[in-house]
């Protein structure tokens, strides 16, 4: 297959594009489709200091990359979770992630969860029996917790996640068949910091698809984890994904087209009605946004934890801020 745009030797064909490019051309291509989005939906400036989430997988790296490339002033941040069983997940996605920034000149904050808390994510899910013991209950929190409260202690612009077309559609496929408005109407390229505390999230990889950042990777020469976390394994996500790729097999394109129509309906009002905001107050310990009456889920969260494991609880403030290790 040859190149649409130089009728050299092909090494990717998109069907939901029409377009079969060479290595030149699609390193070249996919930052432009990027900066698109970046632009279309206002998600932050080249005067603005980004940070972007990375967790040693294509996606979140080769974000990374593709930010770098085009001028951005973009830190990465890594959060270590302490998954360490099985091909040592952790440990595999630090050393990629620091590899990466290394080699680039870039500059990495890493968060050990259990340096800095006292507890691994698997270890804090079964202690605390949050999803029945499942981490990727407890995962969420914790990251999220973390990353918003770096990107905004740092004076960052925006946080970016390396959330792409694949992990849009999924989630999206999910909150519709379960009609979950209030989700629906909060799924966005870019959610605002509309209370104080908040960091403006951003995710510009909405509209490319996992396997064109899987592409990018291998052409741009990425050196990335390839498996997923052992934890994800029978996930919900994972299902719809793979009815939506039997979808997009069928009907090159679906997936763009669906997200991209729920963005529309999003503009018409179409949810308006569920996108009130939630009743947010500062934690009384750590100063947090939070719905939760009194304190955060997170700092509750952990003192049970801390209690079980016979370390200190009730940690001040000063204590809950994560300890942030920096790489130049």
């Amino acid at each position: 297959m040859k190149c649409r745009k130089c009728g050299g030797a092909a090494v990717i064909n998109m069907r939901q594009h029409k377009l079969a490019l060479c290595a030149e051309d699609y390193l070249a291509w996919l930052p432009e489709q990027v900066q698109r989005s970046i632009e279309k939906y206002e998600m932050f400036s080249p005067a603005d200091k980004v940070l972007v989430a990375v967790s040693g997988g294509k996606d979140s790296l080769g974000l990374w990359d593709i930010l770098a490339r085009l001028g951005y002033q973009a830190d990465g941040l890594y959060i270590g979770l302490g998954i360490h069983g099985g091909f040592g997940y952790s440990d595999q996605s630090r050393a990629l992630s620091q590899a990466f920034a290394g080699a680039r000149g870039l500059k990495l904050h890493i968060v050990e969860v259990e340096a800095a808390y006292g507890a691994t994510i698997p270890e804090l899910a079964v202690i605390s029996n949050r999803g029945h013991g499942r981490p990727c209950s407890v995962c969420g929190l914790n990251k999220r917790y973390i990353m918003n409260r770096v990107a905004h202690d740092g004076g960052y612009t925006a946080l970016v996640t390396g959330h792409n077309l694949d992990d849009e559609v999924a989630v999206l496929m999910q909150n519709t068949l379960n009609w979950a408005g209030g989700y629906l109407a909060r799924q966005a390229p870019v959610l605002a910091a509309t209370r104080p505390g908040l960091a403006r999230k951003a995710k510009p990889l909405c509209r490319i698809y996992e396997r064109e950042m899987a592409a990018y990777a291998i052409v741009r020469g990425i050196d990335y984890i390839y498996d997923e976390c052992p934890h994800a394994v029978g996930s919900t996500t994972l299902y719809y994904k793979e009815l939506l790729n039997q979808l997009e097999e069928k009907r090159p394109g679906a997936k763009l087209q669906f997200y991209l129509s729920f963005l529309q309906a999003k503009e018409a009002g179409l949810f308006s009605a569920a996108a009130s905001e939630p009743d947010l107050h500062a934690c009384q310990r750590c100063g947090q946004p939070t719905t939760a009456p009194g304190e955060c889920s997170f700092c509750r969260l952990w003192d049970k934890v801390r209690a079980v494991k016979g370390l200190p609880t009730r940690l001040p403030a000063s204590m809950l801020q994560p300890h942030v290790e920096t790489e130049p």
